[in-house]
């Protein structure tokens, strides 16, 4: 079974309701309070004979009269806070009141005071100021006078001249623009220098604030007791970037100028009054133009060899501080680099420049790879080596001759070059030996074998023993005469033996 709620529940949202609405009629609503007679001379009252020169206390504010000729305002006085808006006043009228008011009104000098009341009454309506109290001539000071003579006559000259200053002081003080811009620049070839230009009112003052870099001048992000038309030398550090990627500098800053506005109280049917009025602020901001890109100074380590006629380098490219630099999308810068190879017949001397009279026999060209960044490649020359000599390869990396994207992340007329001749970077190709000819077959010569020992016989029995020549001799007559050496060989043993048996006696 269902219940209805007790009536006091269902009454509960509208009281809640009823509340809040109270609650913000009090929050928005203004306050009255009833002004209090303040510093200055003549008679406290809303209507009198000298009427009242000075100010009136509201709370703690020193407030002064903007309508001449109603009466001092001694009932409830509602304080409107700061508005730039009344009774049709001018931005110039505002701004000098609110000077007035804030620099000399908050004061419990009578004379100061007086002044001060004076000169607002005179900026705002000159004319019912001279005449309020029935002066009938055009000169403020005569008019300060006429009353002042009735209200503190030993203090009228004191008034008068102080209200003139006051007046030209006033006069002078001009409309602050309020608003403005900051504006960042890069150096043309180096983005980790640059400015910061302030343009906001000369009166101006406030505090800046860099978001990525520094004042040149102080090493500090933070500036203050900022002028209008200033312009300040900053510094970008490539450390602000993340991981290498282009990086944006920001600057913030927060400033006030004088306001062309007063803090506004009214009591009805009663003199209305301004009270001082704060500086206005307002807050400015601005950012690079375009991200800065990081800058950096590369390297390579270089080992050649040699495969067969071509000239082959491992290239360890690394960076000076480990960062290499990333475009927008993540991927790395490219560099480009180049060596030339040059051939001499010896091992060159290890030297800081090429000689002069050396030419190029070959080149190396590398580009580093998007994804990878820093690390080593290998590449080589396109074709043979020209000849046999000593070749060694000088690596040097150029800003003018990197891609038009990568040349702002290189410093100013940046060259790297590697040494002439380094020792992991020279290589002697030799010549190739020529392949050895296969020997002719020479004919063997015939010998003619030599008798160990010959029989004693008068030199005229024995044959005479043909001799060869050294030279001269063909194979086939040495073969013909070598027969007739046998023959007659053999005839002379015969002989010998047949000598034997002669000499031998018979049994």
């Amino acid at each position: 079974m269902n219940h209805a709620p007790p009536p006091t529940r269902r009454r509960l949202p509208a009281f809640l309701a009823v509340l809040a609405v109270l609650l913000t009629s009090l929050t928005i609503a203004p306050v009255a309070h009833a002004a209090d007679q303040g510093t200055g001379f003549g008679t406290w009252a809303p209507l009198s004979r000298t009427g009242w020169h000075g100010s009136m206390r509201v709370g703690d504010v020193h407030t002064y009269c903007i309508h001449p000729g109603l009466p001092v305002a001694t009932g409830p006085t509602t304080d409107h806070g700061v508005t730039s808006d009344v009774n049709g006043l001018s931005p110039q009228q505002l701004v000098s009141i609110n000077h007035l008011v804030s620099t000399y009104g908050q004061t419990d000098d009578a004379v100061q005071a007086a002044s001060v009341g004076w000169a607002v009454k005179a900026i705002v309506d000159r004319d019912t100021t001279l005449h309020s109290w029935g002066y009938s001539g055009d000169q403020l000071p005569e008019a300060i006078d006429f009353i002042m003579r009735r209200a503190s006559p030993e203090n009228s000259a004191a008034i008068q001249e102080r209200t003139l200053q006051y007046l030209a002081e006033a006069e002078a003080i001009r409309v602050p623009r309020t608003g403005g811009s900051l504006t960042l620049s890069a150096a043309q070839d180096d983005p980790t220098r640059g400015t910061l230009s302030v343009d906001v009112d000369p009166d101006a003052t406030g505090t800046l604030h860099l978001q990525n870099a520094v004042f040149a001048d102080t090493g500090s992000a933070d500036r203050h007791d900022v002028r209008g038309g200033a312009t300040y030398a900053i510094i970008a550090p490539a450390s602000a970037s993340d991981d290498g990627r282009p990086y944006t500098v920001r600057a913030t800053g927060s400033f006030s100028v004088r306001a062309a506005a007063i803090r506004y109280y009214s009591s009805p049917d009663q003199q209305e009054s301004a009270g001082p009025a704060g500086p206005q602020t307002f807050e400015l901001s601005t950012q690079d133009a375009a991200p800065r890109p990081v800058q950096f100074s590369p390297r390579v380590q270089t080992i050649a060899r040699l495969e067969g006629r071509r000239f082959v380098d491992d290239v360890t490219v690394s960076t000076q501080d480990g960062v290499w630099p990333r475009r927008a999308d993540g991927s790395f810068v490219i560099l480009s680099a180049t060596a030339d190879i040059y051939r001499t017949g010896a091992f060159p001397a290890e030297a800081d420049e090429v000689p002069a009279s050396l030419k190029p026999v070959a080149q190396l060209t590398l580009r580093t790879d998007p994804l990878e960044g820093a690390g080593t490649y290998t590449v080589q020359t396109e074709a043979d080596l020209p000849g046999p000599g000593v070749y060694t390869a000088v690596w040097r990396i150029e800003r003018s001759a990197q891609d038009a994207d990568v040349v702002p992340h290189l410093p100013p007329s940046f060259l790297w070059v590697e040494r002439f001749a380094s020792p992991t970077q020279t290589e002697q190709l030799v010549p190739t030996p020529p392949a050895d000819p296969t020997p002719a077959l020479t004919p063997a010569a015939t010998v003619v074998p030599v008798p160990a020992a010959l029989p004693t016989a008068p030199p005229a029995a024995l044959p005479a023993v043909p001799v060869l020549a050294a030279t001269g001799v063909t194979t086939a007559s040495l073969g013909a005469t070598g027969g007739l050496a046998a023959v007659l060989l053999g005839a002379g043993l015969v002989a010998a033996h047949a000598a034997r048996r002669r000499r031998t006696p018979q049994p």
